[in-house]
């Protein structure tokens, strides 16, 4: 097996070597132009859902344009055209030309096309999802279609023995290059966007994964088995995905300097065509936006109306409040957890003291000590970037001063700074860095809490000849796993606050699955620790583990709408403590995901597209915007304007004012997918205090599998607590069918 190992590993370097020598011949022959007009940019018009009378979208982009420019029209390209499962186009324009197309008949928005950015062994297994659970016949008919960084192919992880052809539903494609890209049985479609056409000289034009991302989320999702792997032996078992025998489709979007809006959306635009179950995307903006200015929120909504969920990491961000922006209530949004696996790395200083501090690390310096210095001892005075060496950024430090030293920087990063000035290592503290979860330097390094951080300070200040030696991590385990770590986005929801935003958690934090060799474990360029499998935090990571999921619930009920898959994956998470998580739901949504049981929830809250328009018409859009959107007679009214607390979520949040007088209700349905003849009593759990919650009717008895049956949970009382946690559970002695609600006021 190791034999193996190095053979594929090999034969990637060999890959990597084809492709740099690719690249720099690219990079030597490309000449891209950018817009030569400085006031303009590349804005999303965004038209709503395609014309049902089969006109054709190309010619009615360009007559828009002609409208609007008349004479001038010909200096404007359509740049990119979406036509396959939405309307839209891209476009270069000025301000004042995007603000004048926006007020246009049969425009819905426009926007500037902006850029995103990026958001196992163990993690299954520790939410009780083991390698022997129950799999369905149809698995194999799931398609997750993978908006990220590429994939490397070539990955054990992606290998088709055993799989047969891709599933008759199946209408998309392979984008064959020159780096010898190929698709398999496992990895059915792959395609790449890059809507300005511009490509850097690190950029591989292809499907191919350069940075690691999108390889270690496919395979997060759906890896087959592979024995044995591990980061430098952090890590080892068995890496897997939640479905080893769901399909793979490949949309790269996301490219080493982010990942633009009307790229997301053209990735969407075919996935939805090309027949995938799933869309899983681990990719956020940068700020909240109106639904339909947000590329996600756009390419989402489009996917629910043709039946296919889409997932997408909660961000990165926290833990301020309204960090969150995953926000449209018909996407899965995603909180990262941690595992019961955690990383330390001690430090030993020349007077025999030991520090414990938090890193990967996997360089062994074998005990050998090395100088210390103060990184606010090295300037590099012959920069500006000089005065900001106690941070050790880049360029700020002199290599003659720290080369062969280990450097205490006050600033947590990937040590780039001591990496490129020739340091042998670095420490770090940072008093507005987390300690929650582990991360790499590209060089021999340790991340200390501010009193640990300190007392090696003052150790420096006590002798004339500091030294200190960084040792290889140790691997340990987390007792209190699992609780939400500090980065993960935080709700409330910052446009719809009454919709309770993240839905769910999932492992993010230390999960080891497939990683591009092209890339340096750090993703610092000059580290040359380059490998199959790495270990990395995130949303991102979380993102796919539901993915999967949701793709594992899919192939046992293949007829259920998207809306009912979250339901039944929300309805059935493993409720979490706020002990450490103080800002409760806000945290962690309805639980920890729970696959197992999320096959069999007993009931679902089910909504359709038409529910969703409900909730637009009471969210304030008008007619016009929605009609575009749904391209049918879709009206609001005073009978269609939908309250926010009467969608058909599961989940229930009420955003109210310091001890206002409450009385609220929230209209519910359920769908009986359990026992046909069950009886389901209501259970509120809520704090002793200000507020009653109760339940009409307490009792739902079904007759028959598919049967609907309504109820009303109000909310009465006052408070002046920040955030009240409670929750609703319908239980028939066999389903535990459990929904968070919160009430809350505005947070600081």
């Amino acid at each position: 097996m190791e034999r193996r190992k190095y053979i594929l590993l090999l034969h990637c370097l060999l890959l990597h070597g084809v492709l740099l020598a690719l690249l720099v011949s690219k990079a030597a022959s490309d000449h891209p132009q950018s817009n030569t007009n400085t006031n303009t940019k590349s804005y999303i018009v965004y038209m709503g859902d395609r014309p049902s009378d089969g006109s054709s979208a190309s010619l009615l982009h360009s007559s828009l344009l002609a409208d609007a420019f008349g004479s001038e029209f010909i200096t404007k390209t359509v740049v990119h055209s979406y036509k396959r499962s939405f309307n839209g186009f891209v476009v270069d324009l000025t301000e004042e030309e995007a603000q004048k197309i926006a007020g246009m008949n049969g425009v819905v928005s426009v926007f500037p096309n902006e850029k995103g950015h990026l958001h196992t062994t163990k993690s299954w297994d520790f939410i009780g999802f083991p390698q022997q659970v129950e799999r369905a016949p149809l698995e194999s008919d799931v398609i997750i279609g993978v908006l990220d960084s590429g994939i490397w192919p070539e990955s054990e992880s992606f290998d088709d023995n055993g799989l047969g052809p891709p599933p008759s539903k199946w209408k998309g494609s392979c984008h064959v290059a020159a780096d010898n890209f190929t698709c398999n049985n496992k990895i059915i479609g792959a395609k790449y966007y890059r809507s300005n056409g511009i490509f850097g000289p690190n950029h591989i034009i292809s499907p191919r994964d350069s940075g690691g991302h999108g390889t270690h989320t496919a395979s997060t999702a759906a890896g087959r088995l592979v024995d044995g792997a591990s980061l430098y032996g952090f890590g080892s078992g068995t890496a897997r995905g939640g479905v080893p025998s769901a399909r793979i489709a490949v949309y790269k979007v996301c490219w080493s300097d982010g990942c633009h809006d009307a790229d997301i959306l053209a990735a969407f635009d075919d996935a939805i065509s090309d027949g995938v179950d799933i869309i899983s995307l681990s990719v956020g903006g940068r700020t909240a936006r109106d639904y339909f200015k947000d590329p996600i929120a756009i390419g989402a909504f489009h996917a629910m109306k043709n039946g296919v969920l889409t997932v997408n990491s909660a961000g990165n961000n926290g833990p301020a409040p309204s960090s969150i922006l995953s926000l449209s209530p018909w996407l899965l949004s995603v909180a990262a957890s941690t595992i019961d696996r955690k990383f330390f790395t001690n430090v030993q200083l020349g007077n025999s003291e030991t520090y414990e501090g938090t890193s990967i690390n996997t360089f062994d310096l074998k005990k050998e000590t090395y100088p210390l210095i103060y990184g606010r001892d090295a300037p590099d005075t012959t920069t500006n970037a000089g005065i900001f060496s106690r941070f050790c950024h880049i360029n700020s430090l002199d290599q003659n001063l720290v080369k062969g030293k280990i450097v205490l920087c006050d600033k947590a990063d990937k040590g780039k700074g001591p990496f490129l000035a020739g340091a042998t290592g670095t420490l770090t503290r940072d008093p507005q860095a987390s300690n929650d979860y582990a991360d790499f330097f590209a060089l021999p390094g340790s991340y200390l809490d501010l009193v640990n951080g300190n007392k090696i300070f003052q150790y420096m200040k006590s002798t004339s000849s500091p030294t200190a030696t960084i040792f290889r991590s140790n691997e340990a385990n987390d007792t209190l796993a699992p609780y939400i770590v500090s980065f993960s986005s935080r709700g409330p929801n910052p446009i719809t606050p009454d919709i309770l935003k993240p839905d769910i958690s999932a492992p993010g934090v230390h999960v080891l699955a497939a990683w591009s060799p092209f890339s340096p474990i750090s993703e610092v360029q000059g580290d040359n620790r380059f490998v199959l499998f790495n270990i990395i935090s995130g949303t991102s990571m979380a993102c796919p583990h539901v993915s999967a999921a949701a793709a594992y619930v899919k192939s046992f009920h293949p007829t259920w709408s998207p809306s009912a898959i979250k339901s039944a994956l929300m309805t059935t998470a493993f409720p979490i403590s706020s002990g450490i998580n103080m800002d409760a739901e806000f945290a962690y949504g309805s639980g920890n995901l729970n696959p197992t049981k999320a096959v069999n929830p007993g009931l679902v809250y089910d909504s359709e597209e038409a529910d969703y328009i409900k909730f637009l018409c009471g969210q304030g859009y008008d007619n016009m915007i929605l009609r575009l959107v749904t391209w049918d007679n879709a009206s609001c009214s005073e009978a269609t304007n939908g309250r926010v607390w009467d969608l058909n979520y599961p989940s229930f949040a009420l955003f109210t004012s310091p001890l206002e007088n409450i009385s609220q209700t929230f209209n519910r349905t359920v769908t009986n997918v359990g026992s046909p003849m069950s009886i389901y009593r209501a259970k509120v759990t809520a704090p002793a205090g200000a507020l009653k919650i109760q339940v009409n009717p307490d009792v739902l008895s079904f007759t028959s599998l598919g049967q609907k049956l309504s109820f009303v949970l109000t909310i009465q009382g006052k408070t002046n607590k920040s955030i009240v946690s409670a929750s609703l559970e319908w239980d028939d002695g066999v389903h535990k069918v459990r929904s968070p609600i919160i009430v809350f006021i505005p947070i600081e």
